[in-house]
């Protein structure tokens, strides 16, 4: 049995494709249109998971929505009733794109699907999932548990933002939910818009300043915000947003509760944004952390799985962990929107169709879990990489794998920035050691250098380190798996430093000079750090780079980011790859079995102002 999950028209569109219960491919429309977030049919990603099965389209037995239309339709109508006539003017502007198309989603993606399999009934085989089951599949039936409480925490669905799941087996129940407009996801996002980032982009960058912020808001965010009750259950005061019925996010109330109006994209951040962030965070934090503890006293079940937007914020997630309630928690690494198109299939396979979970092979076959450790993208050959290498006229050697190896790992060592591009492509936000740049850990200068003249983005903005899983609680206060970056904890006190005398009288972003650690690279300014366990099984030859590392260092640590610059979507094919190469500072590309330097390349092939092809995020 084929099932084919997508996800489509709102925000990061993808595809991922179950066969007899095990996860075969998935991929996130971006990274082949090139355009951040892409919310269009997935094609492409389509294309490249029918691709992975050696199967066309025809051969699937069934497409997996990952939500229900109507049911959105029907909010955006009860909506408009409850705050009329204030949000006439959001009303209609957003009609006529939904009558004109997401209204009529079912006969879109059926024309779509018809393109390139024209003689199939597309009526019999499309299957419509909502929206909080189909991330609560994502999260329980590639997880290591058999029994789970599930929790989702998004924006919002089609009307829920908040739910809880129990599943048992192939058994997935829905037990209770929030409902718009009472979102923790969209109160997280209204200090994303007022602190002058963009909302369901740049959430990310509101975790990054909390630290340097301090929680001086809390106290009037719980007194007019939000009503949070002892059981972790909330509403909003609507007084304050404007997105039920208007175009903003926030109104003029908030804005004089917190004192000023929204910061402009290109406006310096100030030391009010930093506490507004740090704040929220703080919030946010508190309120998972009553959800969960009263949810494991009422309903007894020892692990925890979550997805959603919400579920990225791996601040949380650590202090979820650390709280110690539930006996193990594993976290979905594609937790927003893509990672519905998962849960759609895997929701069909498991609960419609009882095929058994990870296709019968048992329930831990990579670190606990059936997700391959997320590489589940496209991958390329040798001769694929010489071509495309070849056709941009680059200057590359071919080396053994072991040669490649100490090459790269010499490189890092003598402080150089490395593109490794290796296997197949993640699945989720993060790059795990396949499209990643890697950086020494160990460098005081690495964190400034790396966002001004390679990633081209925010000063502020942390690193998360990758780590031999053998050599985690030697270097941070964690001693469990991390394999997906999704959790945060401390540097270990054994690898801190003392703070200089002039250390504690810093402030906001002054702090970022200071060396925290042996590993300042990787460390953030509240001693902390986004930590990716490094795993021989899933990823030999990533374990067998950090090995390398270690043997010429003594650290097992690197800065792991993402291959891409600020607003470019992360790089799939080997093209992307070299063009980002040479529109950087980065000193060598790592790409497959060829090593690349930058001092060898045509100077006149370096692309100039390459971030400016991007839209900032």
């Amino acid at each position: 049995m084929r099932i084919l999950g997508l996800s489509a028209f709102y925000h990061d569109s993808a595809a991922a494709l179950v066969e007899d219960g095990r996860i075969v491919a998935a991929a996130q429309e971006e990274r082949f249109t090139r355009r951040k977030h892409d919310a269009g049919y997935p094609r492409n990603a389509i294309a490249f998971c029918l691709d992975q099965a050696g199967v066309p389209l025809s051969a699937v037995d069934r497409v997996a929505f990952y939500d229900k239309p109507f049911l959105k339709f029907e909010r955006l109508l009860e909506t408009y009733v409850a705050f009329a006539p204030k949000g006439f003017r959001s009303f209609r502007m957003a009609l006529p794109l939904w009558v004109k198309e997401k209204l009529f989603q079912k006969s879109l993606l059926r024309r779509s699907l018809q393109q390139s399999a024209p003689d199939v009934d597309w009526d019999a085989k499309l299957l419509f999932a909502e929206h909080h089951q189909s991330h609560a599949a994502s999260a329980f039936y590639p997880s290591p548990f058999q029994e789970a409480l599930v929790l989702t925490l998004d924006g919002v669905g089609e009307w829920a933002t908040t739910s809880v799941g129990i599943g048992r087996g192939n058994a997935l129940e829905m037990v209770r939910e929030l409902h718009f407009p009472h979102s923790l996801g969209l109160l997280y996002s209204a200090f994303t818009f007022h602190t002058g980032f963009k909302v369901n982009s740049g959430e990310y960058k509101m975790m990054g300043l909390a630290p340097y912020g301090t929680p001086r808001y809390v106290t009037a965010i719980l007194d007019h915000l939000i009503d949070l009750k002892e059981d972790g259950t909330f509403r909003l005061n609507l007084d304050y947003f404007d997105y039920g019925a208007g175009l903003k996010m926030t109104n003029r109330k908030f804005d004089a509760l917190f004192g000023g109006p929204p910061r402009g994209a290109d406006a310096p951040l100030t030391q009010r944004h930093m506490d507004l962030a740090a704040s929220v965070q703080a919030v946010v934090e508190e309120v998972v952390l009553q959800l969960t503890r009263s949810l494991r006293r009422e309903l007894g079940l020892p692990h925890l799985c979550l997805a959603g937007g919400v579920a990225l914020n791996c601040v949380a997630n650590g202090k979820i962990l650390r709280d110690a309630q539930f006996d193990d928690v594993w976290v979905q690494p594609a937790a927003g929107d893509a990672g519905g198109a998962l849960g759609a299939a895997l929701l069909a396979s498991h609960r419609l169709f009882e095929e058994p979970r990870n296709g019968g092979v048992g329930t831990h076959p990579n670190n606990g879990d059936a997700m391959h450790g997320a590489y589940l993208g496209p991958e390329f050959s040798p001769g694929q990489v010489r071509q495309a290498l070849d056709s941009a006229n680059a200057s590359y050697r071919e080396l053994a794998e072991g040669e490649l190896i100490d090459a790269a790992a010499e490189a890092l060592a003598a402080g150089k920035a490395v593109g490794w591009f290796q296997g197949r492509m993640e699945f989720g936000p993060r790059a795990l050691g396949n499209r990643s740049i890697l950086a020494d850990a160990r460098s005081p200068t690495m964190q400034k250098a790396l966002n001004l003249k390679i990633k081209h983005r925010e000063s502020f903005r942390p690193f998360a380190p990758s780590v031999l899983r053998a050599d985690v609680a030697d270097w941070f206060d964690l001693e469990r798996d991390s394999p997906y970056m999704l959790l945060v904890a401390e540097v270990t006190a054994a690898r801190l430093q003392p703070a200089d005398a002039a250390q504690p009288a810093l402030t906001g972003f002054d702090r970022l000079s200071a060396v925290r650690s042996d590993i300042p690279a990787v460390t953030h300014v509240d001693g902390s750090a986004r930590v990716q366990t490094v795993h021989e099984e899933t990823n030999p030859l990533y374990h067998a780079l950090l090995t390398a590392f270690k043997a010429k260092t003594g650290c097992p640590v690197l800065v792991n980011t993402s291959f891409n610059v600020r607003g470019e979507p992360i790089v799939c094919t080997p093209a992307d790859a070299f063009r980002c190469f040479m529109g950087t500072d980065l000193d060598c590309l790592a790409i497959g079995n060829c090593l690349l330097r930058k001092e060898d390349q045509d100077s006149a092939a370096q692309i100039k102002n390459y971030e400016a092809s991007f839209e900032p995020d």
